[in-house]
């Protein structure tokens, strides 16, 4: 079986109206609803469907399209009427396709929204609708401003029941209003933010949480391809403090999906971090839907990319395709391939 950890939902256009008018009005006129019907739904659906079975992905586990979700907007109550509607649509998906489709749900973060909104929407979205783990945005200013970073205490609250709801969480950023970065980019500049901080040696995000689950999207941001720096800086730390874990160390204790469009980048992040710690994810259709001129394939179309890795024994391959995910998200409940 193949699963794909990292998708965003394919919705019909009614649901971004609804945000249009919820920025319009900045939530003057209550709540709405983007008033989807099950035609609609089944109609924005099936090319995504299409696509799937093109690719041979079995399962995709989706959540909202990050860029659009919004966190740095105010006032908070059409941010959190927002991210509902988007896990309710997902919620929607997943019980019409329930072959294709789990729900990962995302959460009404923002500089302002205290943690605990998350903490209510994971708890309905898992406990309520079926979804099997969530998304973390590290910067819900979008660019604008300072959060508290994944190892503060701030987070606490939302590990907690990530651990008591036996689901993970998928790092990912969303949006960025920083005119010198463009969002891909400010994906990539906070997962490496991310990385660094939940592994530094003072970090006792892991101690507090053992059973924590977090995944970091596209491959790790930029940690992995520069770990000679990080491991030099651990070296030195290890001096005063030989007790510390090294470096690569603490890296495994987090997971990566593979959504890195290229071989070389595929190959270097399974050499450093390990195969057991790497799951299949190609956010496909999504930023990496790009037909190479050279070859005339889709740059997120992994599968055969993966596959094409010739030191990665047959093992590693049912790692990476299937049994890190069934592992990570205990919550995904369905048979192995025979």
């Amino acid at each position: 079986m193949v699963i794909d950890v990292h998708g965003h939902v394919t919705a019909p256009p009614e649901l971004y109206a609804y945000k249009s008018l919820l920025l319009a009005s900045r939530g003057y006129h209550g709540r709405g609803s983007p008033g989807i019907s099950d035609e609609r739904m089944h109609a924005a659906v099936k090319t995504h469907l299409d696509l799937l079975e093109k690719v041979g992905t079995d399962v995709q586990f989706i959540s909202p399209r990050p860029f659009q979700l919004m966190h740095s907007e105010a006032p908070e109550s059409i941010v959190r009427w927002w991210v509902e509607a988007n896990n309710d649509i997902i919620g929607r998906e997943c019980k019409a396709y329930p072959e294709a489709f789990r729900g990962v749900c995302g959460l009404p973060q923002g500089p302002d929204i205290p943690i605990s909104a998350s903490v209510e929407e994971l708890d309905r979205c898992v406990s309520d609708l079926g979804f099997v783990g969530s998304l973390i945005n590290p910067d819900p200013t979008e660019g604008t401003g300072v959060m508290p970073t994944l190892d503060n205490e701030y987070w606490y609250p939302l590990y907690e029941k990530m651990v008591a709801l036996d689901v993970p969480g998928l790092v990912h950023s969303t949006a960025c209003k920083n005119p010198r970065e463009s969002y891909s980019a400010h994906f990539i500049t906070e997962e490496s933010i991310a990385v660094l901080n939940l592994t530094k040696g003072q970090s006792r995000v892991f101690d507090a949480f053992p059973n924590l689950r977090l995944i970091i999207s596209h491959g790790g941001g930029s940690v992995p391809y520069q770990i000679g720096r990080w491991r030099a800086s651990r070296f030195n730390q290890m001096r005063n403090n030989p007790s510390l874990e090294t470096f690569d160390e603490s890296l495994r204790r987090l997971y990566f999906d593979t959504v890195l469009y290229n071989q070389e980048s595929l190959d270097f992040l399974f050499r450093i971090v390990g195969t057991d710690r790497c799951m299949f994810g190609t956010e496909n259709p999504g930023s990496g839907s790009a037909v190479d001129p050279k070859t005339g394939q889709t740059l997120d179309d992994l599968r055969p990319v993966i596959e094409g890795i010739g030191w990665l024994s047959a093992e590693d391959a049912r790692r990476i395709f299937e049994e890190n995910a069934r592992a990570v998200f205990p919550r995904f409940k369905v048979a192995a391939a025979v």
